[in-house]
């Protein structure tokens, strides 16, 4: 009897025990399965060509709002990417020692899917992103996707998100590709296994400011790129050290930081998350990207339009003395698009430059814009429709 009794109190403590573990397990985002098998390959489910998500398009903002989908793949050894495979969004697993968490082996791309007012469903172009991702995989040693499979990935995510494709002039869907080294490492080196997720998100105006100018502040204690470093390529490593420079900006009232080059701390480089373009005249400069500046495809596309438009456009070392100098500032990238500067702030001395209609930045936003929504015929090929 008493062993009998024994046997069910043991019996009692392991099931509570087992539901314990079960608890703790279903808590735990990172475990030592691999980053593919989070979630069941799935078919994303039809919707008509009105169905929308529940959203207040009016207010979209940027800030993360899950969608159905995610797009995942991974490479080993053979340095192929198997298929890959649509799967409900959710959390991702990872060994602890995985190379992305312990190293930062890690790059991610962002790219756009809008909606035209006939309908149609257009992303703008996502090869350029493509390419970039494998200059700076190769970079970061890790095997990349190749433009098809980058593009065609990019396209399975959009559709299979569709009803969160903001209506035409509401915003956008942003895609964010990743491509990290999700293998288990100890010793330095690079991972052996890597995984190319894509996950999206509708979005609004990035700044809070909304399509007001911005108001930038120059740092000179944080630098966010070094020459040898990886300021050329989109390395997660890239982003999170210039969280305190910006955090101490915005506490101030700035809308972003704009930083120095790091040797000379007298040439600009870079806002925390665009690039940046300075009009004297006829004539527009911007940094040139000599390894710590990332080359925008925002950045290159109005490149080639303020050409098409006349003007003269200058890749070259910037002065801060040139900026303060300067008729107008703007910024470019895929989350910001272009946005005016209104005021810049160096040294204690606030200089406030040309906004609004006529300025050249709205000159250049108005065909970049007219192109991405179908007004002006896209003659350099910029355009993927995929509905």
């Amino acid at each position: 009897m008493i062993s009998r009794m024994v046997c069910f109190r043991n019996l009692f403590q392991s099931l509570r025990t087992g539901s314990a573990v079960s608890k703790l397990r279903s808590t735990n985002c990172y475990t030592s399965k691999t980053a593919s098998s989070v979630q069941p390959v799935v078919e994303p489910s039809p919707c008509s060509e009105d169905d929308y998500a529940d959203m207040d398009w009016d207010n979209l903002g940027f800030s993360l709002r899950p969608t159905d989908y995610m797009y995942i793949t991974k490479c080993s050894g053979d340095g192929s990417f198997e298929e890959g495979h649509l799967s409900r969004y959710g959390n991702v697993e990872l060994s602890p020692s995985a190379g992305v968490l312990n190293y930062g082996q890690g790059l991610f791309e962002g790219t756009k899917a809008y909606r035209r007012e006939d309908g149609r469903l257009c992303l703008f172009r996502p090869d350029q992103n493509a390419i970039r991702m494998q200059i700076g995989a190769k970079r970061m040693c890790m095997t990349s996707p190749s433009v098809h499979q980058f593009v065609e990935a990019v396209k399975q995510t959009a559709l299979a998100n569709k009803r969160w494709i903001p209506p035409p002039g509401k915003g956008s869907l942003y895609i964010r590709p990743l491509l990290m080294g999700s293998g288990p490492v100890l010793g330095l080196g690079p991972a052996p296994e890597c995984t190319f997720l894509i996950y999206a998100s509708p979005v609004g105006n990035y700044f809070k400011e909304g399509l007001a100018p911005l108001n930038l502040f120059i740092e000179e204690e944080y630098h966010r790129a070094t020459r040898g470093g990886v300021g050329g390529v989109k390395a997660i490593t890239n982003y999170s050290p210039v969280l305190k420079a910006l955090g101490r900006a915005k506490s101030r009232g700035f809308s972003d930081v704009l930083y120095l080059d790091s040797v000379n701390k007298k040439n600009i480089e870079e806002v925390s998350s665009c690039n940046i373009f300075v009009v004297k005249d006829n004539v527009i400069s911007t940094p040139a990207t000599n390894g710590t500046i990332l080359e925008g495809v925002t950045r290159k596309s109005i490149i080639d339009i303020a050409i098409d438009h006349g003007y003269q456009v200058k890749e070259q070392c910037v002065p801060v003395e040139e900026l303060m100098e300067a008729d107008e500032v703007f910024t470019t990238g895929t989350a910001v698009g272009v946005a005016t500067v209104g005021s810049i702030t160096y040294q204690g001395k606030r200089v406030e430059y040309k906004s609004g209609d006529g300025c050249v930045s709205q000159e250049l936003l108005s065909t970049y814009m007219g192109i991405q929504k179908g007004h002006i015929e896209d003659k350099k090929g910029w355009i993927l429709e995929i509905d």
